[in-house]
């Protein structure tokens, strides 16, 4: 069950439902704005991304669908969700173009300049380790590896870290299901699930360069340097989120 306070705050905020998901039409600042409003309030609040990929694995996974409704803000991440809502409806698709990295840069400088205190749970001991080195300004007051973790004592660790904002990378659906289970044994005022997004707070995601991500082709410099595990992802999914949104398109324009 959602939060109260953020279903009264974000139901002012028009949505895009794609595909059974609904997303939270608003921009990095009206996020960065809940996100204060919650550390200020101490009303929790959960966020979480989709993009192409969660789009397709939840065609398979009703539960994965049912996991980002838990969520109080789930924001469209890649420009394969914003030019998909586009093309099915239009100017009632989404306001702006969003990626999760954009997202999280905007986080730290938010961060590093109201002092906020970030737990980072997720990815691996040498990426957690570069994160201090790349943001020295940033309050991390824990830091957990994703792959070796007990759930009751990570809680503790968390609770007593008085952190402001818990940040995790556990891929999906496993980050979502993970903070759906475990959001209310936790006193964090901010929840935010980042996937590998962790590597952005470690400055070692590669992200191309600024002409490649503006034409939406972020996506294949990650594939050229992790062709084994993103093959899939990106070859075989991307072309079956298109054929997904021309087929949806032809059908509800065979039904008008």
């Amino acid at each position: 069950m959602k939060n109260s306070i953020w279903s009264y705050y974000l139901d002012k905020e028009s949505s895009v439902k794609l595909f059974g998901i609904k997303f939270n039409n608003i921009t990095y600042k009206e996020i960065l704005d809940a996100i204060q409003l919650a550390i200020h309030t101490k009303n929790q609040l959960t966020i979480c991304y989709a993009n192409v990929n969660s789009i397709n694995l939840s065609f398979n996974d009703e539960k994965l669908k049912k996991l980002l409704s838990e969520f109080d803000i789930v924001h469209q991440d890649g420009f394969g969700v914003y030019l998909g809502a586009k093309i099915l409806f239009g100017r009632n698709g989404f306001c702006c173009r969003q990626s999760g990295s954009d997202l999280y840069e905007q986080i730290i400088e938010a961060a590093i300049l109201n002092d906020w205190n970030l737990f980072i749970f997720g990815d691996i001991d040498d990426t957690l380790k570069r994160i201090n080195n790349k943001y020295p300004k940033l309050s991390i007051v824990g830091k957990k590896n994703g792959y070796v973790f007990e759930d009751e004592k990570l809680l503790v660790e968390i609770n007593n870290s008085n952190s402001d904002i818990l940040v995790v990378g556990l891929g999906t659906p496993k980050q979502e299901e993970w903070i759906v289970k475990n959001k209310s044994n936790l006193i964090v005022k901010v929840i935010i699930a980042v996937g590998d997004g962790i590597k952005v707070f470690a400055g070692n995601k590669r992200r191309g360069p600024k002409i490649l991500q503006k034409l939406g082709f972020e996506w294949f410099v990650r594939f050229i340097f992790e062709p084994k595990r993103l093959w899939k992802r990106y070859i075989l999914g991307i072309p079956l989120f298109i054929f997904r949104v021309i087929k949806f398109k032809f059908k509800n324009s065979i039904n008008e």
